[in-house]
């Protein structure tokens, strides 16, 4: 896996909505899946907004609470 993603990406999520968090870190579009890992063992983690806003998702793969980033990047 990549190190290229080392801080959290914020994302403007809608309520009821579902979302993919890339966790092969291959994505375009990350931090949210573009099917890239098909090549991968990986897979995404579907998650669905709880209310309408801007929420900081996990791309360095390293947080303890997928899909949002918990500051383990830091560290």
């Amino acid at each position: 896996m990549t190190e290229k993603y080392n801080a959290p990406i914020a994302v403007n999520v809608e309520a009821g909505k579902t979302y993919y968090h890339c966790r092969c870190r291959l994505s375009g579009a990350m931090p949210l899946c573009d099917g890239s890992h098909k090549t991968t063992e990986n897979s995404p983690l579907a998650f669905v907004a709880a209310e309408t806003k801007t929420v900081y998702l996990c791309a360095c793969g390293k947080t303890n609470t997928p899909p949002y980033c918990d500051g383990s990047h830091a560290g």
